[in-house]
Order: C-alpha cells, then sequence, then structure tokens
C-alpha cells in the first residue's frame, strides 16, 4: 500500500486522496484517475482525520452545458470500476464542448438553465495550476537509428486542466507507454507497449509519423492477424493507400500524435520567439556599446518607432528628430530573409499536423479516427495551439501579417478546420488561458528522475474569434483604402494628333513600376479577403453546429468600429459612476470603441453644377483636385495605414488620440488630441486636419493644426497661428525626416502628443518663442 500511495504523490496528489482512492481502488491506474477527475476533491486531511466516503455519496450539481439531445440521462448510472469509468468518459466527453459554463443550482431544471452561461464571458476567470517538470529520458528508436529524448508525463499534462482533461491525458499517456497490447483475438498473445514506441521527440515531426507508420500495425506471431499497436483493436484486411493511412485507425493514434505534434509546434514557436529576442537584445548591447556615431535606425526592430539622437554634437533646439542624420537599411534584407525561412518552417509543421486534425470534411472522406474523436484532441489544442494561434492573432499589423501571408494562410486553415467539426467548434469561442505567473516549488527526487514542481497561475484572455476581430477590422479597414475614389465617367474627349503622339512616346516608362504596386495591391487584396472569408466560415459552421443563439452570444462580445457598417448600433451615454476609478475605466471603455470613426465630412454646395463634393476641411481644394485619380501606389500605403490605425490608436485617461475618416475619401482626415497630464495642455482638446496627398506615403501628409480661433492664438512653439505643424517628420523642421514607405502617421500622431503637447514647450524653440 506504501509503494502505490508513494506512486500517487509523485503524480501530485495528497496523502489523504491517495489512500481514500486506493481503499475504494485497488489499481493504481484507476485510483489517479478518479483523483484527477475531481472525485476526491473533498477529502481533507486535518488533525489526521481522512474522510473515507466514496466520491459517488457525493452529491454534485449537473452543469448546465450544451446536452446533444440523443443523450439519456439513464445512461450515466452509477457502476462499479471498470463500468462507472466506462460511463463517466461518455458522460464528459458528450458535455467536453462545454467546460467553461456555469453550474445549475442544484435542482434547478435543465430547461432553466442558460446553455451558453459562462461561455464568453469567463476572461476573468484565474486558474492556480501545479505542474511538474521532470527530467527526459533518452532513448535508442531503432526503427529510425537515432538517439531522441522521449516525451515526460509532465510535458504531456502540462497546461490549464478543463473538466476531465487530466483524467483522459494521464490514461493515455500510461496505455501508450507502459501497458501490454494483447492480441485482439483470444490467442494469449502480447506486446509490451514502450515510451520510446509513441512518445520520441524527434527533431522532425515527419520523421515522427514515418516512425509511427512502422510500428503502428503489428502481425499476432501466434494467429498471424495484423491488430492495432495502439488501440489493440483487428485491422482490416484492405491495403492502404499512403503510408501513413494507418495512422488514421483509432482515438489513441489521433490523441497521441495531436499531443506531440503540438509539443514540437510549441517548442519550435517558443524557439523562435527566444531567438527573435535574443537577437534584438544583442543589438541594442552594440548600439549601447559603440562609439557614438551619427543616427541610425535599425529597421529590423519593429518597435522602435522614433531612432535614437546622436550626441557627437551640441543638437539644434526644436521638435522632431534633431540633427542631420539618415537611416541604415544594411541587413534588412537579411533580416526579412530570415523571418521568411522561419515563417516557412512553421507554415509546413503547422501544415504537417493539421492533417491529423479531425475533420469529416477530409478529401477522399472522413477516416475513423475522424468521427471517432479522443476526448484528449481538445486538451491539446487548447493548451499548445491557443498559445501559438493567440500570439500571432495579436499582430497589430496588417501589414506584417500580409508579408509573413505564407504563415497567417496556414493559421486560417487551422482556424477553418477546428470551427468545422462538432468536437472542436466551441474553442472559437472559449477565452484563451495564459500564464501570468510562475513560482518554483522546492524540487525533489524520485527513485527514477530529479523532478522539479512549479506553481502556475493560468487567466482568462480572449478567444480565438474575439482575436481574429481584430485582424478583420484590420482588413476590413485596408479593403476601404484601397477602393478607388467613386466619380461618374467623364465624356471621352477625342485626342489630337499631338497629343496621340505624345502619350505613345510615354507608353511604356514606369511600366515595371505599376506591375511591381498592382501586384502588391493586389496580394494585399488578396489576404484580407481570405481573412474575412475564414471568419464567414467560422461563424457559418458555428451555426450549423451550435445554433444561432451561440453565434448571437458570440457577435456580442467582438469588438466593433462605431461609426462604421460593422457597429450597428445607436450611440449610448456612458455611465461614469461616483468614483474616480469607474470614471477612468467607463472613459477606456468609451475610448476604445469611438478613438477611430467613419463618418460623412462633406458640406453642402451652392454649386449645384459641381459634381465634386466639398469638405469641412482644411485642404478641401487639394482633396477635389485628387477626386478623379487613381493611384495604385498610395492607395496601398493609405490601406495599411488605416489597418493599423482602427486598433493601434493610443487611449489612456491622461491623453488620447481620436480619428475621423470620411467615409468615401479615406484620405481626408481629423485628428483630435487630449493634452496630456502634467503639461499645460492637459484636459485641453486640440485639433488637427490631415490629408494624406497624391504622393503618400513617399512623402509626408499634410497636417493643419486648427485650435488657433481663427489664426488669433499660438499655445505652443511648435504649433502655429496659421496652423503650421512644427515637426521633422513632416519636413517642417531640420532633422531626420520621413522615410519613404516607411514612416506612418501614427507616428505623426504620437510626436505631437508627446513631443510638442509636452510639460515644458518653451524650451522646443527658444530663440523662436522669446
Amino acid at each position: 500500500m506504501d509503494h502505490k500511495v508513494a506512486q500517487l504523490l509523485e503524480m501530485g496528489a495528497t496523502a489523504a486522496q491517495a489512500r481514500a482512492a486506493l481503499k475504494q481502488y485497488k489499481d493504481v491506474m484507476a485510483a489517479a484517475e478518479r483523483i484527477f477527475d475531481g472525485s476526491f476533491d473533498h477529502v481533507r486531511d486535518d488533525d489526521g482525520d481522512i474522510a473515507m466516503s466514496p466520491a459517488r455519496d457525493v452529491p454534485e450539481p449537473r452543469k448546465s452545458g450544451m446536452i446533444t439531445p440523443e443523450a439519456d440521462d439513464d445512461d450515466v448510472e452509477d457502476n462499479d470500476d471498470e463500468d462507472e469509468y466506462d460511463s463517466d468518459d461518455v458522460e464528459d466527453f458528450a458535455d467536453y464542448d462545454s467546460d467553461y459554463e456555469s453550474k445549475a443550482d442544484v435542482g434547478q431544471g435543465m430547461s432553466k438553465a442558460d446553455p451558453y452561461a459562462g461561455v464568453f464571458f469567463s476572461k476573468d476567470r484565474r486558474e492556480e495550476v501545479i505542474e511538474v517538470e521532470e527530467e527526459p529520458e533518452t532513448a535508442f528508436v531503432s526503427e529510425e537509428k537515432e538517439e531522441v529524448k522521449l516525451m515526460t508525463q509532465g510535458q504531456w499534462m502540462k497546461g490549464c486542466p478543463e473538466g476531465g482533461e487530466q483524467s483522459f491525458l494521464f490514461t493515455l499517456y500510461n496505455e501508450l507507454s507502459e501497458s501490454e497490447c494483447r492480441c485482439p483475438n483470444g490467442c494469449d498473445y502480447s506486446v509490451q507497449r514502450q515510451k520510446r514506441d509513441f512518445f520520441p521527440l524527434f527533431s522532425e515531426f515527419s520523421t515522427y509519423t514515418k516512425h509511427l507508420s512502422k510500428i503502428v500495425q503489428r502481425t499476432c506471431l501466434k494467429c498471424s492477424k495484423k491488430f492495432c499497436y495502439a488501440c489493440g483493436e483487428p485491422v482490416g484486411s484492405s491495403k492502404y493507400s499512403d503510408q501513413h493511412d494507418c495512422l488514421f485507425h483509432c482515438p489513441n493514434l489521433q490523441g497521441v500524435i495531436l499531443g506531440v505534434g503540438l509539443a514540437m509546434l510549441e517548442s519550435k514557436f517558443t524557439e523562435d520567439l527566444e531567438q527573435s529576442a535574443s537577437d534584438k537584445t544583442r543589438k541594442r548591447r552594440q548600439v549601447q556599446i559603440s562609439t557614438p556615431q551619427p543616427l541610425e535606425v535599425d529597421v529590423e526592430e519593429d518597435d522602435d518607432f522614433y531612432p535614437p539622437i546622436s550626441q557627437t554634437k551640441k543638437m539644434k533646439l526644436g521638435i522632431g528628430y534633431a540633427g542631420d542624420a539618415r537611416e541604415d537599411t544594411s541587413g534588412q534584407l537579411e533580416a526579412l530573409a530570415a523571418q521568411r525561412a522561419k515563417d516557412e518552417k512553421l507554415s509546413k509543421l503547422l501544415s504537417d499536423i493539421r492533417v491529423f486534425l479531425p475533420s469529416i470534411h477530409r478529401a477522399g472522406g472522413g477516416k475513423p479516427s475522424d468521427f471517432l474523436v479522443h476526448p484528449t484532441a481538445l486538451a491539446h489544442l487548447r493548451r499548445r495551439f491557443n498559445f501559438v494561434s493567440s500570439q500571432l492573432l495579436r499582430n497589430d499589423s496588417l501589414t506584417d501579417m500580409s508579408d509573413r501571408s505564407v504563415l497567417y494562410f496556414e493559421l486560417l486553415n487551422w482556424l477553418e478546420t477546428i470551427s468545422c467539426h462538432e468536437a472542436l467548434a466551441s474553442m472559437m469561442a472559449m477565452p484563451i488561458m495564459v500564464v501570468t505567473s510562475v513560482k518554483s516549488i522546492n524540487s525533489r527526487k524520485s527513485s527514477t528522475s530529479h523532478i522539479r514542481e512549479r506553481t502556475i497561475v493560468y487567466e482568462g484572455s480572449s478567444g480565438p474569434r474575439e482575436l481574429l476581430e481584430a485582424i478583420v477590422i484590420q482588413a476590413q479597414a485596408a479593403l476601404k483604402g484601397l477602393e478607388p475614389i467613386k466619380i461618374e465617367e467623364e465624356e471621352t474627349v477625342e485626342m489630337s494628333e499631338e497629343q496621340k503622339r505624345i502619350t505613345n512616346d510615354d507608353k511604356g516608362k514606369g511600366k515595371d513600376v505599376n506591375k511591381a504596386v498592382a501586384e502588391e495591391n493586389e496580394k494585399l487584396l488578396g489576404f484580407c479577403t481570405r481573412i474575412l472569408a475564414t471568419a464567414r466560415a467560422i461563424d457559418r459552421s458555428l451555426r450549423d453546429l451550435k445554433g444561432d443563439a451561440f453565434v448571437d452570444r458570440l457577435h456580442t462580445s467582438l469588438p466593433k468600429i462605431p461609426g462604421s457598417a460593422s457597429a450597428g448600433e445607436d450611440r449610448q451615454v456612458v455611465d461614469a459612476g461616483d468614483t474616480e476609478e469607474s470614471a477612468q475605466k467607463a472613459y477606456i471603455e468609451w475610448a476604445n470603441r469611438v478613438r477611430f470613426e467613419y463618418c460623412d465630412l462633406t458640406v453642402s454646395s451652392s454649386d449645384t453644377n459641381d459634381d465634386v463634393p466639398n469638405y469641412k476641411f482644411y485642404y478641401n481644394n487639394e482633396a477635389r483636385m485628387l477626386a478623379s485619380s487613381d493611384i495604385p501606389k498610395r492607395s496601398l500605403a493609405i490601406a495599411k495605414e488605416l489597418a493599423v490605425l482602427t486598433t493601434n490608436l493610443p487611449v489612456a485617461w491622461n491623453s488620447s488620440v481620436f480619428l475621423r475618416v470620411d467615409e468615401t475619401r479615406v484620405d481626408i482626415i481629423k485628428a483630435l488630441i487630449t493634452g496630456p497630464e502634467g503639461t499645460p495642455y492637459y484636459n485641453g482638446c486640440y485639433l488637427f486636419d490631415v490629408f494624406l496627398g497624391p504622393s503618400y506615403n513617399h512623402a509626408p501628409p499634410s497636417v493643419k493644426y486648427m485650435t488657433t480661433n481663427g489664426g488669433k492664438f499660438r499655445f505652443n512653439p511648435n504649433l502655429y497661428q496659421d496652423g503650421k505643424v512644427c515637426l521633422s517628420l513632416l519636413g517642417t523642421w531640420s532633422g531626420p525626416g520621413w522615410i519613404a514607405g516607411k514612416s506612418t502617421l501614427l507616428q505623426v500622431l504620437i510626436s505631437i502628443q508627446s513631443m510638442i503637447l509636452c510639460e515644458e514647450p518653451y524650451l522646443n524653440e527658444p530663440g523662436e518663442w522669446w
């Protein structure tokens, strides 16, 4: 008994739980399963008294989850040992897509319980989990003639548990690593399973699947019949058309392949992240220890909006980037090539693993494992794929995603495949549990290896469909920027012979440039279209599998842009509450909703014969002159700009930036910046008119300061009475200015917010100010 208790203690059970479980279930495996599924959570060890009552005698409220209509409560009975375990497996699996729902009160009828309660609103959930990290074993895999590490039980089971996931994971791991596989034909032949059979961690996923395909079919040495080494069931005599077809025979294979494959994916993705962070840290250190040189901009650093200021000589006073310097683009092509290589490898790995996702829409028809989904499939996706997908979906740059489209297209394929299967679809709406803190516990040694325990706190965050909606918003904005300006077609005027000659002479000039720009536009257009198509496909699948109420409730939680076609709701009064804290919270929520809006900036004109509208805008004349222009390069730049602005404008209680964009002319923009706290501009609102001219973004935008009371007041040395904004980014001050194709309007707005509306504005241009 003591040896069995020690085994359960190593698995994470308490002494009281171990003794109580072993008293009821003599087998260690059965006892561990009941402990991990929560049957002995009520057992306490206070003052040496151990509650030994069987778990089945403790009444538990039924979950108010989504129950399959065919399910019958009478099917779930309270049997002994194996019968009880089997019935629990069926119940847990049938209700597996509703692990987040709140439990109904005891005695409450199921008809009165909300089947979707808590599914979309449990991001405030917090779980504390003790995870075990063991020293990995190594083994020689004879089939591949390679020495490899083996996946430990701690690696296999790590992550925030839901429902009965721990029990299923524990059972599958132990079954495939140390139990016997008997011939199903009753001839008493058996094969001892070993951990190196199903849990080797090869460097390539294709090597792992090749290894499995070699060992998964066994021939009985007594009756000469074939059986599956993973589940112990007979294998038909039909030949497989592909060497991997044998890997779709049973749920056990599906569970282990997804578990090992997604562990490889998580490891590879984490390795790439750490390498990128290390490269950035090394480059920063090199800059810090080097001899001061003229200003250089490292274009590999995505977070470097502003280059550092050189200290080799005394700088001119003023705002913007003081001093003369040029961008250093050395290494840019190498960095892009390195990133592309990483993305291609990660995309290939994702594509190879996706083959084994359950999919009833598989080309050539569904496989057995597509219909008999192992309960651990959803657990693996929640614990490992969600980490990778959340990191990629939190990308706030549509341009970067488009440049890495080879990876993002594969990610969209995964989301569609998951949403199309009933056993997995609910994951699209469920919050992702992310690690918020890790605390080490004193390590201990077992008889076989060194074990380290850690307490990890998981907290809920936005789910996959909610994260995808932020990208959908960016894609919609980009598509709006790619739309040509709508004007009435002018009558065709016959050209003179001289005009025809000049036109013919100009043919071919700039053809290659225009073709390249057009191809880039098409690439971004195709990427945005695919994002929107994926979102629609996910919603359509969820409606078919989960019902309209599920999807409608999901959509109420998705982010929206008021004033756009996606909002579809009236303005609401903001309740600031009674405290400053509640007022700040209400303001942040409101500002995030309204920081970017489309609106109508046109004004009525007395000239009824004028087909081109007028705008309430400083640059009205310039905008009207471009009404009939179609500049593909400018459209592409604006599309990328809008995609960033929709979700990245800074919002804070101390200072925020708001934009209003004309719904038919996205090059016409009004910006309002609230003064930062601690400055003379605090609580003030400062309005700017912004026009993205014909050469944008080869040249900076035109920006005019409008809060001057008709040209009477000047509040800052760099904001003139006539509306001029003095900023090197805009070319109105000496120093590093606008970088063609790289600089953005967001940089201009943040520069005004932080560098012009500052604490001591009189230091900006003291010579001129005084």
